[in-house]
């Protein structure tokens, strides 16, 4: 059984929005602190979108996506969404979903991962 499934991704006009979701079907990461990370091809490194804490506070946000993205969780249906607005061409890529139990922005801070999402914005 996937640990974290993504779902939510497709084609989207520049401007426009889109809104990922992270399921949790083995009701395991109630207690963790969830993110979403990206990455694009090619060969580029996964990078910090957005985490939040496992009471739902304390969001951070990478500078790239502040103000234009939101990251919330409901822990009564074990899912974590990324609401992203006034999207970008530079925000295509796949998007991960992150388990990990600190508050950090490093990939090797997550310890599950979901298998992504891709993303792509069309100019």
């Amino acid at each position: 059984q996937a640990q974290l499934v993504e779902s939510g991704g497709g084609l989207v006009q520049a401007g426009g929005s889109r809104r990922l979701s992270c399921a949790d079907p083995g009701r395991r990461f109630s207690a963790y602190r969830m993110g979403w990370f990206r990455q694009a091809p090619p060969g580029k490194e996964r990078e910090f979108v957005a985490a939040i804490s496992w009471t739902g506070s304390r969001p951070d946000y990478a500078d790239s996506v502040k103000g234009r993205f939101t990251i919330a969780r409901d822990n009564t249906k074990n899912t974590v969404s990324l609401q992203m607005n006034s999207l970008k061409p530079e925000d295509t890529a796949v998007y991960y979903c992150a388990a990990g139990m600190v508050r950090g922005t490093r990939r090797s801070d997550y310890d599950y991962w979901g298998q992504g999402t891709q993303v792509t914005v069309s100019s």
